[in-house]
């Protein structure tokens, strides 16, 4: 059924492996036991590549380490929604292109939880044909959307969700791929579907990554594979806060907040504004 998967789909089977990987280390950061029936042979053969970029055999890395990214990225992401779940008004959590997420599946969720995974027919019936017999953790509802269209939110408020109620949303590894309109489009419509006070978290990188010498083998990798990096920004908080959020930007490797002891790339200064960035963005609907 993989065929079935346009390019960005497929990257959601490459996420899948690199959490199986990240499962399979004794110092992993999450365990995740359903990525690697979702990554199928296509995850781990475009993991393959991504490795072999990355990690090369005959010197040492110069490219930025995507995998430890995802490791962590997934790491920051899950302690946002532990948090976000465990606040007694919270009633919904959205995931936007939900991809091969399993979060519903490997968290624990309060009664009260109603959950959205959004994303397009042919990526949830491929998720759910691998799923097949795999019981969730959460009131888990599936809308299939796509996020650009004109009627994901009907399709959302069709599933059960209430616009008028408190709301997480997760948005993760989707931006990047949105062209610039489009993702203030997409972040404008997710406002008006949350009450003040509601959560959201996503990530974005800065203008240098998409251009730096050393973040080019994976872009590259990207659009041969049909999928382009097309938006980055430059100043994430302004951008959210544009459209009624108010959040804060995190670097992977912050020390206090998203290291983990896995980083190894140099976590640039406020001061260096020419240096490669990816932002964990978190805060809540103003």
């Amino acid at each position: 059924m993989t065929h079935e998967l346009d390019a960005v789909g497929r990257t959601a089977l490459l996420a899948a492996a690199v959490r199986a990987t990240e499962t399979r280390r004794q110092d992993r950061l999450f365990e995740d036991p359903y990525a690697e029936r979702l990554a199928g042979e296509t995850g781990f053969e475009m993991l393959e590549v991504l490795h072999g970029i990355t990690y090369p055999t005959d010197g040492t890395r110069t490219v930025f380490s995507s995998p430890d990214h995802v490791g962590i990225r997934t790491r920051f992401f899950d302690g946002f929604l532990r948090h976000a779940a465990a606040l007694p008004s919270m009633r919904q959590v959205v995931l936007g292109a939900a991809g091969m997420d399993t979060r519903a599946y490997r968290l624990a969720w309060p009664d009260r939880i109603r959950y959205f995974e959004i994303d397009r027919p042919a990526v949830l019936e491929y998720k759910e044909s691998r799923l097949d017999g795999v019981r969730p953790r959460v009131d888990r509802r599936t809308v299939a959307a796509d996020l650009l269209s004109d009627s994901w939110e009907a399709d959302l408020e069709a599933a059960g969700y209430d616009p008028r109620l408190p709301s997480t949303w997760l948005v993760e590894g989707l931006l990047y791929y949105l062209p610039e309109p489009e993702a203030h489009r997409l972040l404008e419509r997710i406002a008006a579907m949350m009450p003040p006070g509601s959560l959201i978290a996503s990530d974005v990188c800065n203008s240098t990554a998409l251009t730096c010498p050393e973040w080019q083998p994976m872009w590259d990798m990207l659009r041969g594979w049909g999928c382009p990096a097309v938006f980055s920004c430059d100043d994430p908080e302004a951008l959210f806060a544009k459209h009624g959020f108010d959040v804060r930007a995190v670097l992977p490797g912050d020390g206090e907040t998203a290291h983990y002891d896995r980083w190894d790339d140099p976590v640039p200064l406020p001061s260096q504004t020419d240096a490669p960035r990816l932002y964990y963005l978190h805060g809540k609907r103003c």
